[in-house]
């Protein structure tokens, strides 16, 4: 039996519930689903459910960004070389492919980007690219999806006479970078209202900028929505407020008009119908990120700008063959951390994991340590070797900030940087040890027990017969789904097997077939589940689960997917 989970019901002040209830005319359900996303009477839920491009915000809000406007268009017209620069994951390659292409398309001069290997360079600006701006006269140097933490390296590119731009999202240090201009909403002094734009949210709203002073059509900056789409899914940023607005038209974008890249990837894929926000994040970005995961990122960013539809075929197939190889890694490394962890009895106990192997691929740690998670609920790093400087990721769980707990380790590591769920860090090798127990005793003094226990957010709870196709129409309205506006969980208590129709099947899932008082039928399905399959046997039973669609033999009828059960109190 898998180990027990909270199930929490969201917070919903009844007030804004009421509210919304007499303005909508909708299931109060719905309404609480609304509540509980912070969104309180009739106006702002049209907000919610009908996003606009015009709710998006003034990119000159963002501080820095006349200087950065000012400065670009002076380079263009002195024809100086600009090199745009950026991380080598879904985030900095989609962001580079963003403003790269937006001023290709307007400047002849001498324009090239740069994409830091990650093995040979590391995470974000590095030194080697810096010389290879100078050493090939480029005097303006953009940098997307990284640049805040690095304020040493910018003061030598500006040494050497380059001028620096930074565009990042990651939380800032106190110790700011003397760039020629900062796009970070997050600076303590910028007045930009929305403060969880993804980096190559930030490189939109710079090409916006641009063409606004330049007085060029929306249209011009709009083309590039899906790639914004892309880099919100898969960084996993907030889907509210701006997010949500470039997330809803990205995702229209890419099903209606992709880029030659997304759609070949797709192709690639064998994805047939319209892909979802979570068809970016499982479907599109590991192809994506596979290329700087496991050889050069320069093939992902090359796969958005070129032209040519037979290179762009070889280009994506190339991603395909990446990712297939990263999940073979990904799987060995899961497979040998795992067995590290059982084969020690003070490890298992402990309220942190970090692993060091100096074999392991470095492309991987970040996914091994989320799927560590899923069997040690609690924060994880995984640690490689990587140019004699020992390099890992880390990522946590729900409600705990492995950012700040790593900061507090800070005099340990060379470098460091990320965000509240997902962090990355450099470390000499003799400092390993060290660290392992100096994060161990942090998390331990901050964590509250609680939060080593995997939870389950509810948003309401409903019964089996208001599962109908005119609530679920309105939950689809609620998409597209992401962190702050997750796919809507609901309970649903003292449900029964129906005539004994639910089973198990291929040995882990269970097939439910379900009824409430002798009432609706409900068809779902729990995967992963079979251990709990005795539970149902028993008698009644507290059901959580999301809705769906199950499409079959041209058919399509509405569906659970079950979560999680337990026996009725």
């Amino acid at each position: 039996m898998r180990p027990e989970k909270r199930w929490t019901l969201k917070p919903a002040n009844t007030e804004d519930v009421n509210c919304l209830q007499d303005g909508l005319k909708i299931h109060p359900a719905l309404c609480r689903l609304l509540a509980v996303r912070g969104i309180r009477n009739f106006d702002e839920s049209k907000t919610f459910f009908r996003p606009d491009i015009s709710y998006l915000h003034d990119p000159f809000l963002m501080k820095g960004m006349d200087k950065a406007v000012q400065r670009i268009s002076e380079a263009i017209e002195w024809h100086e070389r600009i090199l745009v620069y950026g991380d080598y994951d879904v985030d900095g390659t989609t962001s580079v492919a963003v403003v790269y292409s937006f001023l290709k398309k307007r400047y002849n001069g001498d324009l090239a980007y740069y994409i830091p290997h990650r093995y040979r360079e590391g995470y974000g600006v590095s030194k080697a690219g810096i010389d290879y701006a100078h050493a090939n006269g480029y005097t303006l140097l953009i940098t997307l999806d990284c640049g805040i933490k690095s304020a040493e390296l910018v003061a030598y590119a500006q040494s050497l006479g380059i001028d620096v731009i930074i565009c990042d999202h990651h939380t800032p240090d106190d110790n700011l970078p003397a760039a020629l201009a900062i796009l970070n909403p997050k600076q303590e002094d910028c007045k930009y209202p929305y403060k969880e734009l993804s980096g190559c949210g930030i490189g939109f709203k710079l090409i916006c900028a641009l063409a606004k002073k330049w007085a060029l059509p929306d249209e011009e900056v709009l083309e590039y929505l899906d790639l914004v789409a892309t880099s919100i899914a898969a960084d996993i940023v907030p889907l509210d407020g701006e997010n949500r607005v470039l997330a809803y038209y990205g995702i229209r974008k890419v099903n209606e008009a992709p880029s030659l890249g997304i759609k070949t990837l797709k192709e690639l894929a064998n994805v047939q119908r319209d892909l979802s926000i979570s068809d970016l994040v499982f479907v599109i970005g590991p192809r994506v990120n596979a290329a700087g995961r496991m050889d050069d990122a320069r093939k992902a960013v090359d796969l958005f700008i070129e032209p040519d539809p037979e290179k762009i075929i070889a280009l994506a197939e190339a991603l395909q063959s990446d990712n297939f190889d990263r999940k073979e890694v990904d799987k060995n490394i899961t497979e040998e951390a795992l067995a590290l962890i059982q084969g020690d009895d003070d490890m298992v106990q402990r309220k942190s994991t970090v692993l060091y192997q100096s074999h392991w691929h470095k492309g991987v740690v970040g996914i091994v340590a989320s799927r560590l998670i899923d069997h040690y609920y609690r924060p994880t790093i995984i640690l490689t070797l990587s140019n004699d400087k020992v390099t890992g990721s880390a990522r946590s769980v729900s409600g705990f900030n492995i950012y700040d707990a790593i900061h507090e380790c800070r005099d340990l590591l060379e470098n460091y940087g990320g965000h509240f769920y997902a962090a990355g860090m450099t470390m000499h090798p003799d400092n390993v040890a060290h660290f392992t127990t100096r994060f161990e005793e942090v998390v331990s003094q901050t964590i509250t027990p609680d939060l080593l226990i995997p939870e389950i957010e509810i948003d309401a709870e409903i019964n089996l017969q208001d599962i109908k196709q005119a609530f679920y129409n309105i939950i689809k309205q609620f998409e597209p789904f992401g962190p702050t506006n997750l796919r809507p969980v609901f309970i649903t208590k003292r449900v029964s097997d129906y005539q004994g129709y639910s089973r198990v099947v291929k040995e882990q899932h269970i097939k439910f077939v379900v009824h409430q008082h002798n009432g609706t039928v409900v068809d779902g399905i729990g995967f992963g589940m079979a251990d709990k399959f005795e539970i149902m046997q028993r008698g009644s039973f507290d059901m959580v689960y999301t809705i769906d669609e199950n499409e079959f033999n041209g058919n399509t009828k509405l569906q659970v997917k079950v979560i999680d059960i337990r026996p009725s109190i």
